[in-house]
């Protein structure tokens, strides 16, 4: 066969393909890259104003709030860019997956912005009040973690050989608890109260989910079992809000913890909330965003992810807990149900009628008082203070 002879299929083949790879490539890779600028978009403009209001609201304009608005405004330009080029070079039967992209562009800022503000914490300014509205033996201490942060506190010594942590919610600090620090001292409990990292004159860096909890608890712990006016490891915890959820992860993590009081408790982690989040469509968006939220937050804290409170409270032996919950926040008393029902013999319940979050002491002093040192009391067993 001579070469004019030859089939022209072999050359029209490679034809052929360039055609539809060039058709793929004008297609796909624009829209491909369309759908990643409007992705990087939505992720910074999230991050981005999350760092950014956050500081913003803690009147802490440094860097970082600088930097936040920056990318967020650049997040915006990208997300810009994608939604335009995506809607002009889209088929119009196409456009019908608008609704459901948007919803889920929502959910994806949503979760960045909450991810942003939970693990980039702004400084937090210790506030009014310090360790002598607890009497004249209450002094400044300084604690190390296992892992080298720094926690600064507050100790007032026992008098009765039995002492408790005392934890404070996020975004704030040790003094935020110093009117549940007079009423344990009152009684002639040890009182520590501790910054939690990254919060008032803490080092580290800060997490406001209390995903550091349980590290910051136990050099805690360490602390007062070394001190000569605790004896026979006579240690509880007391926590309001995340303290209240750290303090509950750390009875489930050291076996040293003998009683937990915790006001305010709901959850660290999405797994926290299946259990009693409502069902139906409100519930199962909620989940969905929570649990895009644990991703974005895994993402940006080299915090370890903690157990949930259930299995926390599973681990915890023996141990008694004392759950307060807020009158006008159902979902603290459902999440505390939730507890209660896994070791009835040894969690309690107690809604302060009337109270909002971790307001407890303040709506009921009295009723509060009496609750918690008898919990502290059954647990502890202090001795008895000397006559005045």
């Amino acid at each position: 066969m001579t070469p004019d002879e030859v089939s022209p299929t072999p050359r029209r083949t490679p034809i052929v393909a360039r055609t539809v790879a060039r058709t793929v490539g004008l297609v796909v890779a624009p829209t491909l890259g369309l759908v990643v600028a409007l992705t990087l978009g939505l992720v910074a403009t999230g991050i981005g104003s999350g760092i950014a209001v956050r500081h913003a609201a803690a009147g802490s304009w440094s860097i970082l709030t600088a930097g936040g608005s920056a990318v967020a405004m650049l997040g915006l330009v990208l997300t810009g860019i994608g939604v335009r080029g995506l809607w002009r070079g889209t088929r119009r039967w196409w456009r019908l997956l608008a609704l459901p992209g948007t919803l889920a562009a929502l959910g994806l800022l949503y979760a960045c912005v909450i991810a942003a503000m939970a693990t980039v914490v702004p400084p937090t300014p210790l506030g009014a009040g310090g360790p002598h509205q607890l009497g004249p033996a209450a002094h400044e201490v300084r604690i190390e973690t296992a892992d080298g942060a720094p926690l600064a506190a507050w100790y007032l010594p026992s008098r009765t050989g039995a002492a408790v942590v005392l934890r404070h919610g996020s975004g704030s600090t040790r003094t935020a608890t110093l009117p549940q620090a007079a009423v344990l001292a009152r009684h002639g409990y040890g009182v520590l109260m501790i910054d939690a990292r990254g919060h008032g004159n803490s080092g580290g860096r800060g997490m406001d989910l209390g995903w550091f909890g349980e590290r910051d608890t136990a050099a805690a712990v360490d602390f007062l079992l070394a001190r000569g006016d605790v004896r026979d490891g006579r240690v509880g915890l007391v926590g309001l809000s995340m303290g209240g959820e750290e303090a509950i992860g750390a009875a489930g993590a050291d076996p040293r913890v003998r009683v937990v009081v915790a006001e305010g408790a709901t959850a660290r982690t999405a797994a926290d909330k299946d259990a009693w989040l409502p069902g139906g469509v409100p519930g199962a968006v909620q989940r969905g965003l929570d649990r895009l939220t644990d991703v974005a937050v895994r993402s940006m804290t080299p915090a370890p992810r903690p157990p949930t409170l259930a299995d926390a409270v599973r681990r915890a032996g023996r141990t008694p807990f004392l759950l307060i919950t807020a009158g006008t926040r159902p979902d603290e008393q459902r999440a505390a149900e939730v507890l209660r029902r896994l070791a009835p013999e040894r969690v309690q319940v107690w809604t302060v009628a009337g109270a909002e979050h971790t307001a407890g002491l303040r709506a009921a002093p009295d009723e509060w008082e009496r609750r918690v040192i008898a919990a502290l009391d059954e647990a502890l067993e202090p001795a008895t203070l000397p006559a005045p």
